[in-house]
């Protein structure tokens, strides 16, 4: 099992499918990038076109006024929403965020444990858009929606 973040491969990355590449990454054997652990996310499911994150913030993720810090739900989001657009990223091909937007709906309070989908609505060959979702695990509300761009490169 791959722990250490330091163990990343960029050769192994650009060699396989982005799906593949999840994939490993939920079987243990390529380690998730470092800021998923500081942030509390963890990629529980990669499917064609979608992928989906589990997530809890704790009081180290609020900002000044006590409330979850809105660069937690753009992280979150970015995450999800840039995995889905790689599950089409073809071997000898990455990806990068062009850009991305989050609107907040109501505040994830630290300690709740949320869903975040991310969803593909164009994947091709020099670009990919996505969409996602962040609901409560527990009361299935919705929290946060977010929408992306990214570009696809060649290795």
């Amino acid at each position: 099992m791959v722990s250490d973040p330091s163990d990343f491969d960029r050769t192994r990355l650009i060699a396989m499918h982005g799906l593949d590449y999840l994939r490993a990454m939920l079987a243990g054997d390529v380690a998730p990038p470092p800021i998923w652990a500081l942030m509390g996310l963890r990629l529980v499911r990669a499917d064609p076109g979608e992928v989906a994150f589990l997530a809890t913030p704790g009081p180290e993720h609020g900002n000044v006024t006590g409330t979850t810090h809105g660069g937690w739900y753009g992280t979150l989001l970015d995450a999800a929403m840039g995995c889905a657009v790689m599950t089409t990223v073809p071997a000898g091909a990455t990806h990068a965020t062009l850009e991305y937007k989050v609107n907040v709906v109501r505040v994830v309070r630290p300690g709740l444990e949320v869903e975040a989908i991310g969803r593909v609505q164009h994947g091709g060959r020099r670009t990919g858009v996505a969409m996602g979702e962040v609901h409560g695990v527990a009361d299935g509300r919705l929290y946060a929606t977010g929408s992306t761009t990214c570009i696809v490169m060649e290795g």
